[in-house]
């Protein structure tokens, strides 16, 4: 009786082993075909926020391997990210002349910041992209491609020669609204101490029409991320050419008025553009109640400048040790819902690292592997890995030039 227990035992056994190892070669398959893709293909990220202060020098150093950041070169090499968009964050005030002219000057700063970054400080390392062929030539020779966005359209005031100007320093997209309304448009997210309303606009203002004209013609991409619903088909409506949603998720599966619903994403793919899915954990999950109201009451700290972003980022670690966040998974289920809904060329990567962005898995740029190991894990080819990693953003991007182009080529013929 103990020789047969002994024998069915040592088959179990047996098997349970082999099949262990079957199960680790096969993990390791993935991981190995990962790595040779995911070298190969072209990462772009759309939207890395820049702190307030110091950046790019001091304790904001993005040489170094930096503690306080989610994104730098060191990082960007590690998960051989190849390219990013900086985001000139502009906080919503007050619409006067204060506001407007603080809203202008932050968006310089940020601006030059990132001037100084790519031109000086190391421009053995990056160097500042203004079009798809530079981003391809800068990355070939082996550097790190840095964008310019503008997180909130309320940087131009009610200027519209601004857009211009903010064109020629290198800006390639602007999002038109952040949390609150402004002259452009309503956001998804009022500021009720600015004296919001529900709505103010209905969708686009007139002015905002302007600008989204201007921005087709001067060839700025359209982000249409943090804007609301109505806001956003008056765009569809207005454009001539592809928008982005430059960090936003899928609200099918985190009901979060900064998500895009189902109807959004159809129409984002029929005007071409992209939708680049955030990896902000409040935006990719259900969230408890509790960890909301958190999260809602450090936000307002941040946005009345009780607290900086770094400040900001201690406060929201204390948060998720209470509250646990989403994880990869749940990033890349928005990421999977979304090529469904809007197709494989509609979809792409923004992190927002480093303005509350990072997930367990994906956390900074030197975890970028482990979403094409994901990605991989589901079925995606390469073809498809190359398209959601960047391709997708560059084929958008080059549409809006070539717009750009027809519409001036227009205006001098009329």
């Amino acid at each position: 009786m103990f020789k047969q227990f002994g024998a069915i035992l040592l088959t179990v056994l047996s098997i349970a082993f082999f099949g262990c190892s079957r199960a680790l070669a096969a993990g390791q398959e993935i991981i190995e075909r990962a790595e040779l893709i995911h070298e190969k293909v072209l990462t772009l990220d759309s939207h890395v926020d820049i702190p307030d202060t110091k950046y790019p020098t001091g304790g904001f150093d993005p040489g170094i391997d930096n503690p306080k950041l989610k994104c730098d070169l060191v990082k960007m090499d590690k998960g051989s990210v190849d390219g990013v968009f900086l985001a000139a964050y502009v906080r919503q005030r007050k619409r006067n002349a204060d506001g407007y002219k603080s809203a202008y000057k932050s968006a310089m700063h940020k601006i030059g910041a990132i001037h100084r970054l790519a031109e000086k400080m190391y421009p053995d390392r990056c160097e500042l992209a203004t079009s798809p062929e530079d981003v391809e030539r800068i990355t070939q020779s082996g550097k790190r491609a840095i964008m310019i966005g503008i997180e909130n359209g309320f940087a131009i005031g009610k200027d519209l020669s601004l857009i211009d100007k903010f064109y020629g320093l290198g800006v390639r997209y602007i999002t038109l609204s952040h949390n609150g309304h402004n002259d452009i448009c309503d956001s998804c997210n009022r500021r009720e101490q600015l004296g919001d309303k529900e709505a103010e606009h209905n969708g686009l203002s007139k002015f905002g029409e302007k600008v989204v004209v201007e921005m087709n013609r001067l060839g700025i991409m359209v982000d249409v991320s943090h804007i609301s619903v109505e806001s956003f088909y008056d765009v569809i409506r207005v454009s001539k050419a592809p928008v982005i949603a430059s960090h936003s998720g899928c609200r099918a599966l985190a009901d979060h008025s900064r998500n895009l619903n189902d109807g959004q994403l159809k129409a984002l793919a029929k005007n071409g553009g992209v939708i680049q899915i955030v990896a902000y954990s409040g935006f990719l999950k259900f969230v408890l109640p509790q960890r909301r109201k958190a999260i809602s009451d450090l936000k307002k700290e941040l946005d009345d400048g009780r607290i900086n972003n770094e400040q900001f980022r201690e406060r929201m670690k204390e948060i998720d040790a209470r509250y646990p966040p989403a994880n990869l998974v749940d990033f890349v289920e928005h990421i999977d819902h979304a090529v469904k809904v809007a197709g494989i060329d509609h979809v792409g990567i923004g992190s927002d690292f480093d303005g509350g962005g990072g997930v367990p898995g994906f956390n900074d740029h030197s975890e970028a592997l482990n979403v094409t190991i994901e990605l991989i894990k589901r079925g995606y080819s390469a073809e498809d890995i190359v398209k959601i990693w960047g391709g997708n953003l560059l084929r958008v991007w080059r549409e809006v030039e070539k717009v750009a182009r027809n519409l001036q080529k227009g205006t001098k013929r009329g």
